[in-house]
């Protein structure tokens, strides 16, 4: 790729600077990375913390696993109205360091409510980092590669899962425990005292490596002209794709922001022109996540241990896992902008309702073994190649230049919260239903994601963002 290309159509006379937008994007991405690290981290060192703190009942093995999205929860919730307010470059910035102190702090925990308040804290630094970094990749990119550039993101959120997945395969495979170990040797072990500590701990590393970075990033061109600041603003789409496409741009970004004020108002969220913007971007957020596939990655031990397979073949399966998402990411980063959204989250619903659909009949004929773990990676690629990248994609585009920092905090927020009741409730559904059921509750639920969506998705591929705002308002362009 050469570091400027002449672009046709749109943006006729543009010279895109692809070298400094990938650079730019790659650190903002960041963001997925650790969000992808620190949340997933928790899945291969729940066998030894839960050990230390002697957690026994369901609701503790819950409690564990989930309280760092309410603190998700409550990042989404704030990064809207924050970053409206005061830009996406300095919120990054704050997650950034949140994401360095809590690794450290949750290291270093030794009673569980600490543990706990610090998974949390964590959390805040998760749904900042998940709201901002495709927010803030999508209002730098050129149209064209919108799509690639926004799945850059959900690419590091694979890289950050499967690096916590070797890292605690690796970490506990120092000094390995006998198969059938018993909850008192697990919490004496090195791995059980010591190991999951800096399986925590290693956070930091790329952590500080993105406080560094978002001290050379520039602000989002488009909260800029938002703000008041147009020059400002046409200096970075200059550095982006040149004078002729800074100039076109900044007047385009100007139409949609005639007589807006800088404050948004959440109850512009309710008005008609809105609602059934902000409608889809939440039923995008709460399907992906009810789609059931979050389990697999939360509760990984207990679905292989379902299936047969003994604890260092639990851990060697969940970095397969990691392999096949990041495989499968790859894939999406080539055919978001080709393909399109639309038949993209269409064939991943489609796909995972089949999937899970035999996985849940496999449990109920007391399959075991191989049989269950391609079941798994198929669930896993399908996924990773449509509603992972996608969903982030699509809700980073289809709201309003004024209110997007907002409406995109509410798609997040409820995200998060749909995240949480999936990972609180199935090890209660699995134990009252049985795996089996449960996961034919998540088929019948992604069978409802695909009539929903190929009823009332648009397509966005290659349209600007001031496109699909006066497309999706039911305006002329």
């Amino acid at each position: 790729m050469t570091d400027t290309m002449q672009e046709t159509g749109s943006h006729q006379g543009a010279r895109f600077n692809y070298r400094y937008i990938w650079l730019i994007s790659m650190v903002a991405a960041l963001g997925g990375l650790l969000f992808g690290y620190d949340w997933i981290v928790i899945s291969g060192t729940d066998i030894f913390y839960e050990a230390y703190f002697k957690l026994e009942t369901p609701w503790q093995v819950g409690w564990a696993k989930s309280s760092a999205l309410i603190g998700c929860l409550f990042g989404a919730m704030l990064a809207g109205g924050l970053s409206d307010r005061f830009g996406r470059k300095w919120l990054l910035f704050c997650a950034a360091a949140l994401f360095t102190v809590t690794s450290i702090g949750t290291a270093l925990a030794n009673v569980f409510w600490l543990f706990i308040l610090w998974r949390i804290v964590g959390g805040m630094a998760i749904g900042l980092a998940s709201n901002l970094s495709p927010l803030y990749i999508t209002e730098i990119a050129p149209p064209h590669t919108r799509g690639k550039l926004v799945s850059l993101n959900q690419l590091t959120i694979v890289i950050g899962i499967l690096l916590a997945q070797f890292v605690n395969w690796r970490i506990a495979s120092l000094y390995p425990l006998p198969d059938e170990a018993t909850a008192a040797q697990i919490a004496g072990s090195w791995a059980g005292q010591v190991g999951w500590r800096w399986m925590f701990a290693a956070t930091a590393v790329p952590a500080m490596v993105f406080v560094v970075g978002m001290l050379f990033v520039p602000e989002s061109p488009r909260w800029l002209t938002k703000s008041g600041q147009p020059d400002q603003a046409q200096t970075v789409l200059a550095r982006i794709g040149g004078y002729a496409y800074a100039k076109a741009t900044l007047a385009d970004i100007q139409a949609t922001l005639i007589n807006e004020v800088q404050k948004v108002n959440y109850r512009e969220l309710l008005s008609p022109q809105l609602r059934k913007i902000q409608i889809l971007g939440v039923a995008l957020a709460v399907l992906q996540q009810w789609s059931g596939i979050n389990v697999i990655f939360y509760y990984a031990k207990d679905v292989f241990h379902e299936a047969g397979f003994k604890v260092a073949d639990i851990l060697i399966n969940i970095v397969c896992i990691g392999s096949v998402n990041l495989i499968a990411t790859l894939v999406a980063m080539r055919t978001v902008d080709r393909w399109g959204r639309r038949p993209l989250i269409l064939l991943g619903y489609a796909g995972l309702a089949v999937l899970f659909g035999i996985l849940g009949l496999e449990f109920a004929l007391g399959g075991r073994g191989i049989q269950v773990l391609l079941l798994v990676l198929a669930a896993i690629a399908c996924y990773a190649m449509s509603l992972a990248p996608i969903t982030w994609v699509l809700i980073s585009e289809i709201f309003p230049n004024r209110i997007r920092g907002t409406a995109m905090s509410v798609a997040v927020t409820s995200l998060w919260i749909a995240c949480f009741v999936l990972t609180e409730t199935f090890p209660i559904l699995r134990e009252m239903l049985g795996p089996a059921i449960t996961f034919w509750l998540y088929a019948v639920i992604c069978l409802f994601g695909f009539v929903l969506f190929k009823r009332r998705l648009p397509e966005t591929k290659g349209r600007t963002l001031e496109q699909i705002e006066r497309e999706l308002a039911g305006e002329p362009h």
